[in-house]
């Protein structure tokens, strides 16, 4: 279950995580006839993910991460495990069972990885949950998501929004320095080079707050500047360049 891996400090000041629960909110309280289903979209590392354990929890939704191997029988199985229900032995039957719950508890269905339903040539068994239970159903997945689903016009037709993760910035680089780097004082400049190298990634600015966790334990500082950081590196992503044949040859003997 997803709400396994929640972590246990509070994810609501990270402004994807807003942005998603504002989403959900909207899809809750359409009004009448409105299309239900939303998608949440953007670059790996932008914490759409922390942004579903959030919501998830917060408006206590259906959340299933896609694996890039399921079919529909296995999507169908896995929501209904979320849901606490054995399935029904087909697929049809599989897709009342969760048509009716969502339906008769104004349920929220968040799926995460949607980009493999399309892949698979699985997003239209999503439809079919949305119109059997008129829920508020929200897919999340990378930057190309909404260009991917445009050739499905029964799917594309029934998003009432998008909403596109935006990269990470200084309010989120100072609210995850208390996760990441407890009791350490970061100072703003050092936050501001920080997020610069992280290129917007939440996944690498908690990377790079980590290492600045262990320098100050190593230092054995309880604040930490630009210039006792110095000369030290942040991880960017930046794959590093091959070695060069000679230098290989060097370092191997």
């Amino acid at each position: 279950m997803m709400t396994d891996q929640t972590p246990s400090y509070n994810l609501a000041p990270l402004r994807n995580v807003t942005a998603l629960a504002m989403l959900v909110e909207r899809l809750k309280n359409r009004s009448y006839s409105l299309p239900g289903m939303g998608v949440f979209f953007g670059p790996s590392g932008y914490g759409k993910t922390v942004a579903s354990i959030y919501s998830t929890n917060h408006h206590r939704a259906i959340t299933v991460q896609v694996k890039s191997v399921w079919t529909k029988k296995t999507l169908c199985e896995a929501i209904l495990r979320e849901i606490g229900l054995k399935a029904a032995p087909t697929i049809s039957d599989m897709l009342d069972q969760i048509s009716q719950h969502l339906a008769t508890t104004d349920g929220v269905l968040i799926i995460d990885e949607a980009d493999f339903l399309v892949q698979r040539k699985m997003i239209e068994i999503v439809r079919d949950i949305y119109e059997g239970s008129g829920a508020a159903i929200v897919l999340i997945g990378e930057e190309a998501l909404p260009q991917k689903l445009r050739p499905w016009e029964r799917v594309h037709g029934r998003i009432l929004d998008w909403v596109r993760a935006e990269p990470g910035d200084i309010t989120d680089v100072t609210h995850l320095t208390k996760v990441y780097a407890p009791g350490i004082s970061v100072d703003r400049d050092l936050q501001k080079k920080l997020l610069q190298a992280s290129h917007g990634s939440i996944r690498r600015i908690c990377v790079n707050l980590d290492r600045v966790r262990e320098f100050a334990l190593l230092k054995g500082l309880s604040a930490v500047s630009v210039n006792d950081w110095g000369q030290g590196q942040f991880f960017s992503g930046v794959a590093p360049d091959p070695r060069r044949g000679s230098e290989a040859v060097g370092r191997a003997a």
